[in-house]
């Protein structure tokens, strides 16, 4: 899956600059999310620079991604705290990440993974998907898909696998659309009912 491996990122410079970047991720796709941060962080690349926008100005420029009400609120309302609380500065431990506005479990994950090089394991719907796919997790919830892959990969491996399933689960093996005659994995690993189903389509 080396190919897989960072061949779309999201735009960042620092640890700030990609916390905003993932949050504007939620329910939106990278490519989304690469169009409009240039725009945004040309204007406030950085906590103390974000909080001389309005809300409204960020909604505004956020707006094509979705959720813009929502996401403007969260980057306007962290940035506050991270220069209140952190002086400045996007803490670096998972606990305190969560406890930003928008910031969940996933998104605090990447940051910790991405920008601090800290083994986490963030599981997107693609992770989720392929997990139940190939056998690996029950696919009851995403909270038990990371348990499980904590449990069967090594630790070593969780920041740079994750994003490798990710892009993998994109090109080979996605929601809609789905070959599995393009899905080797799935087609050598998989669930048998998955497989002799799509096989049968």
């Amino acid at each position: 899956m080396q190919s897989y491996f960072l061949l779309r990122v999201l735009i960042h410079k620092d640890p700030y600059t990609l916390l905003i970047a993932v949050l504007l991720s939620a329910q939106s796709t990278d490519a989304g999310v690469n169009k409009i941060t240039p725009k945004l962080f040309k204007k406030a690349d950085n906590p103390h620079d974000m909080i001389k926008l309005s809300v409204p100005e960020i909604r505004e420029i956020i707006k094509p991604v979705g959720l813009s009400p929502m996401k403007s609120k969260g980057i306007y309302g962290l940035s506050k705290i991270i220069i209140n609380k952190h002086n400045g500065k996007v803490p670096c431990d998972l606990e305190s990440l969560e406890s930003l506005p928008a910031v969940g479990h996933k998104t605090a994950s990447v940051v910790m993974s991405q920008a601090f090089g800290e083994p986490m394991f963030p599981v997107d719907t693609h992770i989720h998907r392929l997990m139940f796919r190939w056998g690996l997790s029950s696919g009851k919830n995403v909270v038990k898909t990371e348990k499980d892959a904590k449990r069967l990969f090594p630790k070593k491996l969780w920041n740079k696998l994750h994003l490798q399933i990710i892009y993998y689960g994109r090109e080979r093996s996605p929601a809609r659309g789905w070959d599995i005659h393009n899905d080797p994995i799935t087609l050598k690993i998989g669930r048998k009912p998955i497989i002799n189903k799509s096989l049968n389509h």
